[in-house]
């Protein structure tokens, strides 16, 4: 690796314990932040947590001015543009964003319309489109899976056109990060799994990726051991605190990870089977990945092999011998779905997700083929190779 250039960038400061969100108002007022907005959905106004946070700020000399709580499932230029307007009719001077990854997503969206001007949010669309820094942004994650809060994309959908626009840029980072287990207590266990693998996936692929680099596998093998170590047993306990918040700076670090390493086949794949199908992202990404890293393994067998330590532990992994950890690492993968499933009902399959058809992989393939983050996988693909990859994941 010293021969090898690469860079790592992480800006966003986290601020995480139980007590978070009560520094929060602090944050704000060293920027000299009088007039901050919220916004949310009516998720987590119906779960409390807006009035937590609501009741925080009137204990502070930073009262919150408007909430903005219409972001839908899925981000949109719609909901972007109204939560503008509300932001410029309240003469707001910055952006507290409570939600999972569209509430977060539509918070950049906003953020780039009110600091750049006008309503034409898709002139900074694709990458690196942004020329300057943005209003302050700070994220409070109520999932602990996406890793929003400190990635530098967001996608937001064009439901007119029918297609997801991604935007990359490193301003669209936020300020900071506010991660407290109290604004996780309430996912359900089904939620919990989903969020927890697609954070463990974005850790394994960080590491097993052409652009891993030292710092990322830092970050990657943390975040992995702290949800194989913690996922279980918040399951079993939801109100787990310690738990939780294990779970949420996995994700963080996660994401950390895979915006300095890129991710690959399983992404690629995940992508296409929720444009396909609308199969939750999470859902999508625990599915695939043992299949994508038995399809790895005959290029990166070593890298599989070095996760068994975060995966499994010491114990498992000294008394592994070498040969074994790569298929031994993917054994546990499996084994940790096989507890969702039973725990949760987590599909392993695609045909037990219900929501993929057999006659639908084609078209996933050949989508997937196209889609950036399989450049980054470790093993060059075909069309071929993905049906074969999907028809491992439909049924196996």
């Amino acid at each position: 690796m010293t021969n090898t250039f690469y860079e790592f960038f992480s800006p966003v400061k986290i601020i995480a314990g139980l007590a978070a969100l009560e520094h929060l108002p602090f944050e704000l007022s060293t920027r000299s932040i009088v007039r901050p907005m919220v916004i949310t959905d009516i998720g987590v106004r119906g779960a409390g947590l807006l009035a937590l946070m609501e009741s925080i700020f009137s204990a502070s000399q930073t009262p919150i001015v408007v909430v903005f709580d219409d972001v839908p499932p899925d981000s949109s230029l719609v909901a972007v543009r109204k939560a503008a307007a509300q932001y410029r009719e309240h003469q707001c001077d910055a952006i507290v964003a409570i939600g999972g990854g569209s509430v977060i997503d539509t918070s950049k969206g906003v953020n780039v319309l009110v600091s750049e001007g006008g309503d034409d949010l898709l002139q900074f669309s694709g990458a690196h489109n942004l020329k300057r820094a943005l209003k302050p942004l700070f994220v409070v994650p109520t999932t602990s899976g996406t890793g929003s809060e400190v990635t530098m994309v967001a996608v937001i959908s064009d439901t007119e056109a029918g297609v997801k626009i991604p935007f990359t840029s490193n301003f669209l980072l936020p300020t900071a990060a506010v991660l407290d287990p109290r604004m996780t207590l309430t996912l359900p266990p089904f939620i919990t799994a989903a969020t927890a693998m697609d954070a463990l996936t974005h850790a394994v692929e960080a590491y097993t990726c052409l652009a891993a680099n030292p710092m990322s596998d830092a970050y990657a093998t943390a975040a992995i051991q702290k949800v194989s170590s913690h996922l279980l047993d918040v399951i079993d306990n939801p109100q787990n605190a310690d738990g939780r918040l294990a779970l949420a700076q996995a994700s963080t670090m996660a994401g950390i990870a895979f915006s300095n390493s890129m991710v690959g086949l399983v992404h690629a794949l995940g992508h296409s089977v929720g444009a396909v199908s609308h199969l939750p992202h999470g859902v999508c990404m625990s599915i695939l990945l043992p299949y994508v890293l038995e399809y790895n393994q005959s290029v990166i067998a070593m890298r599989i092999g070095e996760l068994l330590l975060p995966l499994a532990g010491p114990e498992v992994f000294a008394s592994t011998p070498f040969s074994q950890r790569p298929t031994r690492a993917i054994q546990t993968i499996r084994l940790l779905r096989d507890n969702l499933h039973a725990r949760c009902g987590l599909p392993r399959t695609l045909q037990e997700s219900g929501k993929v058809r057999a006659d639908q992989l084609g078209a996933i393939a050949d989508m997937a083929i196209n889609d950036g983050a399989i450049l980054f996988n470790p093993k060059e693909s075909e069309r071929v190779d993905l049906m074969a990859i999907l028809g491992n994941a439909w049924s196996a």
